[in-house]
């Protein structure tokens, strides 16, 4: 398959459009896959039949630890929201847990293992993988790339060593905004961070040159993932984005350079992987509801009411 371009579809708003809406905006615009927060009956209804592949949530922490602690829950669960759609709705990644906060990520594993067994059970497991969405600082000594570490190891060596015996991929949010707000512009170039051209970074521990910091933040999740034992575990950005408004660096015109140039980026892999990176961005919708800081409102290619926060161009 080549590169999947694919974005995610927060529902965190009053003001949004139907989920049959939303899935026919998602084809008009050649955008093939979608991730969903959590298994909404009525959006996984509107997806039946539509061709787009989904990465599905399985919800909040709760619902990790209730997954975590019964395998019998696990197989209803898959049973409700997996049998009951697949394969009429595309159903590629199993998403256990969203940036789960560092005290909670041993009931990550026992979670993943449940599904998967329930998915083995169904005949699925071939079909659809389990894994989990993780913040970017679940690893460390991120620069230069090839430092690049797991932040704890007994947590995370063990999740690897699950993806890649069973062909899962890790799922990564990977946001070169929040590192160039927190930078202030004070080492991190615009350009840099938006996927623009005109700076290069070497890294002398791999002899890689860099030219933008998504490339240098994925790099950095693989030189984490060979120092694990699991060189073959692949990475899917299963968010990424740039806000429009709302604070440090965030404006339309630089959500437009980083968004677009990401969608015509992923094609080429990055210096230590060729290769498409499967990528998500963030998000669909300016969702007026999420909560923090007023970036967070402020993700979205689309207004609620379908028109474009800014153009945007998808491959077919």
């Amino acid at each position: 398959m080549g590169a999947v371009h694919g974005v995610c579809y927060g529902m965190v708003g009053d003001n949004l459009p139907s989920r049959s809406d939303v899935v026919q905006l998602y084809k008009s615009r050649n955008i093939h896959a979608m991730r969903i927060y959590n298994p909404d009956q009525e959006a996984l209804a509107a997806l039946r039949g539509s061709g787009i592949f989904l990465i599905l949530d399985v919800g909040g922490l709760d619902e990790v630890q209730r997954l975590a602690r019964d395998p019998s829950y696990a197989a209803g669960w898959v049973r409700s929201n997996v049998q009951a759609y697949y394969p009429d709705v595309l159903i590629r990644y199993i998403a256990v847990g969203n940036e789960v906060p560092a005290g909670d990520t041993g009931v990550i594993l026992p979670a993943m293992q449940n599904v998967h067994n329930a998915l083995a059970s169904a005949n699925l497991s071939s079909s659809i993988k389990v894994s989990t969405a993780v913040r970017f600082d679940v690893i460390t000594n991120s620069f230069p790339p090839s430092s690049g570490v797991f932040r704890d190891p007994s947590g995370f060596v063990p999740i690897a060593r699950f993806l890649d015996r069973t062909g899962a991929p890790f799922l990564a949010n990977v946001y070169p905004y929040f590192a160039y707000k927190d930078d202030r512009g004070q080492n991190i170039r615009l350009n840099y961070a938006t996927l623009q051209p005109g700076t290069t970074v070497r890294d002398n521990g791999n002899g890689l040159n860099y030219t933008s910091l998504f490339d240098a933040m994925v790099d950095s999740i693989y030189a984490a993932l060979e120092k694990a034992g699991t060189p073959n575990v692949r990475v899917v950005v299963s968010e990424s984005g740039w806000p429009s408004a709302g604070g440090f660096g965030a404006s339309v015109d630089n959500a437009r350079s980083y968004n677009q140039g990401l969608i015509d980026h992923i094609r080429n892999g990055t210096p230590k992987r060729s290769g498409a990176i499967e990528t998500y961005i963030f998000a669909m919708f300016n969702e007026k509801k999420k909560p923090g800081d007023e970036v967070e409102r402020n993700f979205g290619l689309f207004f609620p009411n379908k028109q474009p926060v800014y153009p945007t161009t998808f491959p077919n």
